[in-house]
């Protein structure tokens, strides 16, 4: 129903009335809790109160003022608008009508360093800060998102147990939890983010083989994901993959996936995950090239240009259907994996680089519902953070090393059938490489620091001593002990 004019009855505030913005509004009325409301633009609040009064208790406000006024006390205001400018707007709008303990909360897709700045200005205005991630699209805000709060314990205990209401919930736990001081909950968001870019990336390359090998159809392909879907690479994104490979196209009768240009966009979060793993020195191969070859599809110019290039691709002849489709499952599956583990060795070295306390385990328990990476063997990914909260690497606990071993045979036979058939296969491979890296006795990294030695007086260590040395290159070639500024 509607309330205008009630001061300090609402429970929470949304910013921002857009399709996310007003699900999220809607979502809360749905559990109980009164709704303050506002846009910008009053006739967006009209519109969404002539359309879903009915669905709880609104407060509609025409002004910033009357909506702060609207919302009791320790005041709750959420805002959904554009990252960036936008959402410094609506900051300075609000911060000057609030008073001590009152919370800020961005639920918007924010650059973490942005949410770091935010959350100490407001903190020195006595005000709280919440940068918290909100996974699940439109639909996941109506009907329960996965949700990553940041901010301080205190704000959460006052924004939590309203989150909690409305996020997704498996086996009767909440998909929420708080994640970590200031820019945590935004930081973990993106990540999630990256994870999604590469889990898209292979699922089209395991597409690309089986339509190239099989010279199967987007429906009969379609099946295939729907039968994986019964495995231990059951997800949401497989459960999609199959939908929009079933479709046809009403105008011309040709399945979907045919019409649309082969160009993939991006709005940053992947860019943002692939710029912080450089920065933190995280090998965070399968994420960056899920990006790489997002731009790589993008980049028309270079495609048209590229005619003078000769494969030199052997056929590909598949003579055993099944195992083909086997074999590409395998490798979806063991690649997936990387994936998550890469991202999850990322969210640890930020944990120390900007002194968070985040809960590994606990993440993959909250994407377990209502995000876009929600897939069964998050279960699997919590459980082993339970047998080892200090697990230096996702792909080394017993479970999934056990069922990575088995895949690798499979795994390797589709990324060379991949390379001799000319077929792209970055994430495949790129993922498989650093599988390989990981067990590698010795790297030619000792080569590359030689190198680095020669140009560079960069200096190095060696196997059977202490020390920092270096080699005289350029005199007489003895080597000296060294103490350098860096390696």
């Amino acid at each position: 129903m509607t309330s205008p004019g009630k001061t300090g009855t609402a429970d929470i505030g949304v910013v921002g009335l857009a399709v996310m913005g007003s699900n999220l509004a809607r979502n809360f009325a749905h559990h109980g809790h009164t709704v303050a409301l506002y846009n910008r633009t009053y006739a967006r609040t009209e519109a969404m109160m002539a359309e879903f009064a009915d669905d709880g208790d609104f407060v509609p406000a025409e002004t910033i003022e009357d909506f702060v006024a609207s919302l009791a006390k320790p005041r709750v205001a959420i805002i959904m608008v554009q990252a960036g400018r936008g959402t410094d707007a609506v900051i300075d709008q609000l911060a000057p009508l609030m008073e001590e303990g009152d919370i800020i909360v961005d639920c918007g897709n924010a650059n973490f360093h942005d949410t770091i700045r935010r959350e100490a200005d407001i903190r020195a205005k006595g005000l709280h800060f919440v940068g918290s991630g909100v996974s699940g699209g439109e639909e996941g805000a109506l009907k329960g998102p996965s949700i990553m709060p940041g901010g301080t314990p205190e704000s959460y205990k006052r924004l939590g147990p309203m989150l909690e209401d409305i996020s997704a919930h498996v086996d009767g736990a909440p998909c929420c939890m708080h994640i970590g001081a200031d820019g945590a909950g935004h930081y973990v968001k993106m990540v999630h983010n990256g994870i999604e870019y590469a889990d898209m990336q292979l699922i089209a390359e395991a597409y690309d083989l089986l339509r190239k090998g099989l010279g199967a159809s987007p429906a009969e392909i379609a099946e295939i994901f729907t039968a994986w879907k019964a495995t231990d690479l059951n997800s949401y994104l497989i459960e999609i993959t199959a939908e929009v490979l079933k479709q046809v196209d009403a105008e011309t009768g040709k399945p979907l996936v045919d019409v649309i240009v082969d160009r993939a966009a991006q709005k940053g979060t992947g860019t943002w995950t692939a710029q912080n793993a450089l920065e933190l020195g995280v090998p965070l191969t399968g994420i960056t090239e899920a990006v790489f070859a997002r731009a790589l599809s993008s980049g028309v110019a270079q495609r048209a240009a590229s005619g003078p290039l000769e494969g030199h691709a052997e056929p590909l002849t598949i003579t055993d259907r099944d195992a083909f489709v086997e074999d590409v499952r395998q490798a979806l599956y063991a690649s997936k994996i990387v994936a998550y583990s890469q991202g999850f060795v990322q969210i640890e070295a930020a944990a120390k680089e900007f002194n968070w306390t985040i809960d590994l385990g606990g993440l993959a328990r909250i994407w377990r519902g209502g995000c876009i990476i929600r897939a069964g063997f998050l279960n699997d990914i919590t459980e082993a953070y339970e047998r080892d909260e200090n697990l230096p690497l996702l792909m080394a606990d017993e479970n999934f090393a056990s069922k990575i071993n088995a895949c690798v045979p499979a795994w390797r036979r589709v990324v060379s059938i991949g390379a001799t058939a000319g077929i792209p296969l970055p994430a495949f491979g790129s993922s498989l490489s650093y599988f390989d890296g990981l067990r590698a006795e010795r790297l030619p990294a000792a080569l590359i620091q030689g190198q680095r030695d020669f140009f560079g007086a960069h200096t190095y260590l060696r196997v059977d001593k202490a020390g920092v040395f270096h080699t005289l290159w350029s005199g007489d070639r003895t080597e000296i002990a060294t103490v350098p500024s860096s390696h």
